[in-house]
C-alpha cells in the first residue's frame, strides 16, 4: 500500500512541479501542456505548447520560463501572454533538455539527457547506466545568453538553490549521486562535490526542505526519499508506482506533492494517461528554490 494519497490522475507523464501562489504548477509531457491544480484537486490547463514542456521557472518580474525540450530552448510568456523565444540551448546539449531551476536574480540553471536514453534502453539495458556519454550542465543569465556552467555531468536532472543562494544542489540521475556547487561571483559554479551518494537510486526530480535535506523522487521505485548531505536515508515514502518528480508545497511548505507514472518509456508514457500527482504531510518545510 502506498503512503500517499492521490490528488491527481489520468496525466499522461508530469514533470517539473513547482508550489506557487496557491496551486502546483506542472508540465505533462505528452499533453504539450503546461497545468496548475490546487490543494482540492482542482486542475487547469495553463499553457499549450508545440513540444514537450519540462523545467518552469518565474523571472523576478514575474514572468513564466519554460524547458521546451525537443527544441532545446527555453521559452518565455511575457506578461501580455504572448509565447516566445528566450534562449537556445542547442549549442551546449546534445539531447532532449529537462530540468530547471531559476535564481533571485533570474538566472537559469538547465540539464539535458545528453544522448538518446530511450534508444540506448532498448539496445543495451541497464548497462547504459555504466557507461553513457557525460554532458553539460548550462547557465541562462538574464538577457539570454547560453554558457557552460558545468562540463562533464552524468544526465544533470532537477536542481535546487539553497536559501542563501550559495549552494546549487543537482541530481545526476546517471550517477546516483546529488552533486553540489558554490554559486561564485557572476553565477560561476565553484568547488564541485558529491553532496550525497545514492546507491541504487536513479534520482531524478529534486525538493529542499528546511532541514537542508532533499527530497529525492527515485525513477527506478516507486518512492521517494529524504536524504542527509552524506547520503544517510532520513525518510521514505512509498507512491503507488514509479516516482519522477517531487516538490514540497502547500500553505505551509509541508505538503509533500511525488508525480509518478506506470513507465517513463516515451511510447507507453504518449500512449496511456497512467500519470497521478500523490501526496503526503510531512513535518518540515520547503526551502529555497524552486
Amino acid at each position: 500500500m502506498a503512503d500517499t494519497t492521490v490528488l491527481v490522475e489520468g496525466l499522461h507523464f508530469g514533470e517539473g512541479p513547482r508550489w506557487r501562489e496557491g496551486r502546483l504548477w506542472f508540465s505533462d509531457f505528452y499533453d504539450h501542456a503546461v497545468k496548475s491544480v490546487s490543494g482540492a484537486g482542482d486542475l487547469q490547463m495553463e499553457l499549450e505548447l508545440d513540444d514537450q514542456p519540462s523545467g518552469l521557472g518565474w523571472l523576478p518580474d514575474g514572468r513564466l520560463v519554460v524547458v521546451a525540450m525537443k527544441a532545446r530552448k527555453l521559452l518565455v510568456r511575457e506578461l501580455n501572454g504572448e509565447l516566445r523565444d528566450y534562449a537556445d540551448l542547442r549549442e551546449h546539449t546534445a539531447h532532449l533538455c529537462n530540468d530547471m531551476v531559476i535564481d533571485g536574480l533570474g538566472r537559469a540553471w538547465v540539464g539535458n539527457f545528453g544522448f538518446d536514453l530511450d534508444a540506448e534502453l532498448e539496445a543495451r539495458g541497464t548497462d547504459v547506466i555504466l557507461d553513457h556519454p557525460t554532458t553539460n550542465l548550462v547557465r541562462v543569465d538574464p538577457d539570454g545568453s547560453v554558457a557552460i556552467a558545468s562540463p562533464d555531468m552524468h544526465f544533470p536532472n532537477g536542481t535546487v538553490i539553497t536559501p542563501d543562494g550559495a549552494t546549487l544542489i543537482v541530481a545526476e540521475t546517471l550517477g546516483s549521486c546529488l552533486t553540489a556547487f558554490d554559486i561564485g561571483a557572476g553565477g560561476q559554479l565553484e568547488n564541485r562535490r558529491i553532496w550525497a551518494p545514492l546507491d541504487g537510486v536513479a534520482p531524478d526530480g529534486i525538493c529542499l526542505d528546511e532541514k537542508r535535506q532533499v527530497w529525492v523522487a527515485n525513477a527506478l521505485a516507486p518512492e521517494v526519499i529524504c536524504v542527509a548531505e552524506g547520503g544517510a536515508v532520513v525518510q521514505r515514502v512509498e507512491t503507488s508506482q514509479f516516482c519522477y518528480a517531487c516538490m514540497l508545497g502547500g500553505e505551509d511548505g509541508c505538503t509533500l506533492f511525488a508525480i509518478t507514472a506506470a513507465s517513463s518509456d516515451h511510447r507507453a508514457a504518449a500512449a496511456s494517461r497512467t500519470g497521478k500527482i500523490e501526496m503526503l504531510r510531512v513535518n518540515t518545510p520547503h526551502a529555497g528554490l524552486p
